[in-house]
This record gives structure tokens, sequence and C-alpha cells, in this order.
């Protein structure tokens, strides 16, 4: 389906024209007319599929067609790294328009808390928060929502996670009662249907390919002790041809080690965490988006949200805490209909995790025997082994293409 299937005005058509915008996604052909008729909806698609897009656009069409006064619209959502990156892309669609956003969100200077307090009390139209934030905003009473006609809840699933609901309930409640609400989310746990049923109207559902990795991504796993984990990303890396790397870890203590070991190797690595400043944190995402850094080693922070185009390769340091969060970790990789690979380390104690990830993706994933210099691993089952190296040799993403690097291996 083409854009300009959807009837929207001609300044937002240019706008998605000068940012390559031709086909829709299947999430947002079957929400942006949902959205446009004033509906409610609780919509579960997992990322990379475009939904930003899918209840970004609807929004600024109806802002352009009817006019605007003061705050219009609220995205809440979980980080500050996805309000900014969801603000970078509402900057993009409206270059065109006459709509103006802000990001607000924690861990800043006083300069950049009145820059909030200013964007709020000046009315941006379209307000992108994390939960907590916005409610430290309210408590000092210049905030007014009175002029909201639309609250937004991207990875829905993820705030109920993190504990944001008593947060999220306590903004609704300050929004006018007249309004559309949207609900986004990756998963469908019964929380999520129970918070719904407090916030929305007769909601339209939307369901799309529910706790499930991309189809492009081709996964793998390796059995192996925390002792050769280290060994074991130098050694996939070494002399690859690869451009964008992205290795999860549950801690930021073993950010910093695995960081430290890949820059002694001579990698172009860098660490994001909770230790950084927020300056720092984006000064790092900024350079790993324009390619100046080859690896990002990130704890869990970034795992949902960051929208940055052609990974090559994820790295599951340890099995991901929750099953839910290893669709979204792997899910960094083969976005947009690309193709990735998404690699796990499980350790002896994990395996039983990892197994419930298994049952939650209804798909057994391939296990990679350790390379003979780092020694044995945790018992190994072999599953096609032969058959999943072809198909990763045929993705090419660990297919050196110097072979004279290959030799000095």
């Amino acid at each position: 389906m083409n854009f300009n299937d959807f009837g929207f005005s001609d300044e937002v058509i240019e706008g998605l024209q000068s940012m390559r915008f031709e086909k829709a996604t299947p999430i947002q052909e079957m929400a942006i007319p949902i959205i446009k008729q004033g509906k409610d909806l609780i919509a579960c698609a997992q990322t990379g599929t475009g939904k930003t897009a899918a209840y970004l656009l609807p929004v600024l069409n109806k802002l352009v067609v009817e006019g605007h006064n003061h705050i219009n619209t609220i995205i809440l959502v979980p980080t500050r790294e996805l309000a900014i990156q969801i603000d970078q892309q509402l900057q993009g669609f409206a270059y065109f328009l006459p709509v103006t956003s802000t990001a607000i969100y924690g861990g800043n200077d006083s300069a950049e808390w009145d820059r909030q307090k200013k964007s709020l009390t000046s009315g941006a139209d379209i307000v992108v928060t994390t939960p907590g934030r916005m409610l430290q905003h309210m408590s000092m009473g210049y905030v007014s929502f009175d002029t909201v006609k639309h609250l937004i809840l991207d990875e829905a699933d993820r705030m109920l996670d993190m504990g944001f609901f008593d947060d999220i309930m306590q903004v609704v409640k300050m929004l006018p009662e007249q309004r559309q609400t949207l609900m986004f989310s990756a998963t469908m746990p019964p929380k999520i249907r129970d918070m719904a049923k407090k916030i929305l109207v007769l909601p339209e559902e939307i369901s799309l390919s529910i706790s499930k990795p991309a189809e492009g991504i081709l996964q793998a796993a390796y059995l192996v002790y925390d002792t050769q984990k280290i060994d074991l990303v130098n050694h996939l890396l070494k002399g690859k041809n690869l451009v964008s790397i992205i290795i999860f870890s549950s801690t930021k203590i073993n950010v910093k080690e695995i960081t430290r070991s890949l820059i002694k190797n001579g990698f172009n690595a860098k660490a994001i965490h909770s230790d950084l400043e927020q300056a720092e944190r984006e000064d790092v995402l900024l350079d790993f988006k324009n390619r100046k850094v080859q690896i990002l080693v990130a704890t869990d922070i970034i795992a949902r949200g960051i929208d940055i185009e052609k990974i090559d390769l994820v790295i599951n340091f340890d099995v991901p805490r929750d099953a839910e969060d290893y669709v979204h970790r792997v899910g960094r990789t083969a976005r947009a209909k690309s193709q990735g690979v998404a690699l796990t380390f499980v350790n002896d104690k994990e395996q039983r995790e990892f197994k419930k990830i298994e049952q939650l993706i209804e798909k057994e994933v391939y296990k990679i025997a350790l390379p003979e210099e780092l020694g044995e691993g945790p018992a190994y089952n072999p599953t096609e082994e032969r058959h999943f190296k072809k198909r990763f040799n045929k993705v090419g993403t660990f297919k050196n293409k110097h072979k004279r690097s290959d030799k000095s291996n």
C-alpha cells in the first residue's frame, strides 16, 4: 500500500517523500485508517515493524487539517533514548509542517530542565515523555493538559515491566476524558489488557507477530562458560567484514570489561550504560548510528526503541532475564526486511531460561560448537549445525572477504 492511498495532506506527503517513505508496512496499513477515524486502538507489533510512523503520521495529518492550540498529543515512553528517537523522527516528518514537538526526560542539568519547562508552558504540539519526568513537571503546577486530544503509549509492556503503572495512571487522570488513546506494545500479557480496559474506550485491536523475531534474523547460540565468553567474542569478530554490531549484557560491569577487551584487541568499540551522563550516552549512540563506531556494547537500557538501520550482528553476551526481552534484543538486526544475525551465549546455569525463549518464539535455536582453541563448553547437543553454517555464509555476515586475514587468524 502506498502512503498516497491514506489521503494525507500534501504537506504530510511532502515530508514522507523527503524521507523516502514509499510503501507502508503491515502495521501502518492496519493502524493508520483506524487512527484517522478517531477510534481508540490497542496494537501489538514487534520492534522494527514501523509502528512509530503508524501513529505519528495520522496525528500529524490531523494537526495540519484541523489546526491546533497548545499541547495536542502526549506520547508516553519507557526510556529517554526512545523519547529522543521519536522526537527526531517527528522532526523529520514535520519538516514541512507548522507543528512543534519536544522530548521530556530525566537525567539532565538545570538548563535542560528550564528548556523542558519552557516547551511545556509555551505549548509544544506534541510532547514525547517518560512518565516519571512528566510527573515531576506536573507537580510544579505549570503544566496544563486541557487541550490534549491524543494519548499514545509506546512500548507499553516495557513501561509496566519498569514499574510505571502508577505513574501512567497519574498522568492519565490529568487528561481530558474526551480524547483518543492509542496503545502500542510488542507483547500482550494480561497486565497490558488490564490497563487497556482502564484507559481505552471501545478500542479496535491489531495483533501482528506477537513475541517472535523478524523472519530475516538468523539465530544461533553457543553453550559456553562465563570464563570463555570474552574470548569467544574476540574470536567471532576477528578478521570479519562487519560494519555495525551490538553486544548486549545484563550488567554494566560486563559491558565495561567487554569494551576494554575489544579495544585492547584493536576493535573500534564504545560502551553505553547507566554510569554515563545523558550527553555522553547520546554522543555514543550518534557515533554508532553514523558508523564512526563499529561495535556498541550496551546494557538493556537500549534493548528497545533505538532505530538504527543495517545492524549486521547482535550478540547476547548472556541470556536475557525475561524471555520477551530476547525478542527486543535480537530485533535490533534485520529491521525493515533486511537480514541479520543474532547470537546468544548460554552458560551452564542459563540453559533452562534459554529453553523458555525457544518456547516463546516457538523455534529451536541452532547451537554451534565452540572453537577448539577455547576448550570444551557445557554439554552440547548439535542441531543441524551444517545446515546453519550454510545459511550463515549465505547471509554473508561472517563471510570473510579478506583471505589474507583468515590465514593470520
